[in-house]
């Protein structure tokens, strides 16, 4: 994998590496079933929660796993950007499904992003991001401040994704 950072996998843990701007964000999605988790989990590691949301993925895997390639193409129209990176851990048991992927040479930040769906001890669920990324591109370092709106923005968008993947099982 070529990363454009040292930290590899530091989402998982929860630490990220000093110099980088650090992102936390849970969405609540609802009340669910162990299957509701599952079944969301699996739209999420298949991309279909990004797709929900309207997010454009080029994949190198029909589903997240480590050492595959996705290159997220960010903006409106033809003003899309491409963010290329490289997911670097998966997680499926009985409280959570996700992935982590790393940012690779070409994307604007340096980072890492990870995309869970939790199940808590109530019974509800959680799409949670947490993210650590510092701007590598001018754009994105001249941004400053409205970094991160962006970036709450963009989780609140797949937050809406993983909604409707959720309702949309209930309804089949």
């Amino acid at each position: 994998m070529s990363l454009t950072y040292d930290a590899v996998g530091a989402t998982r843990a929860g630490t990220p590496p000093a110099g980088h701007r650090r992102l936390g964000v849970r969405h609540r999605l609802g009340p669910g079933t162990a299957a509701d988790l599952a079944r969301v989990g699996e739209d999420l590691l298949a991309w279909r929660v990004h797709a929900a949301a309207g997010v454009r993925l080029r994949t190198g895997a029909p589903r997240a796993a480590p050492g595959v390639d996705v290159e997220a193409l960010l903006g409106l129209g033809r003003a899309r950007v491409p963010a290329p990176c490289t997911v670097v851990w998966t997680v499926a048991d009985a409280r959570r499904v996700g992935f982590a992927y790393g940012t690779r040479p070409g994307h604007v930040f340096s980072g890492e992003e990870a995309f869970v769906v939790e199940r808590d001890a109530a019974g509800d669920l959680w799409f949670v991001v947490r993210a650590f990324s510092r701007p590598v591109h001018p754009l994105t370092r001249a941004l400053g401040p409205a970094v991160p709106v962006g970036q709450r923005a963009f989780v609140a968008l797949l937050a809406l994704g993983a909604r409707r993947r959720l309702r949309r099982g209930r309804a089949a």
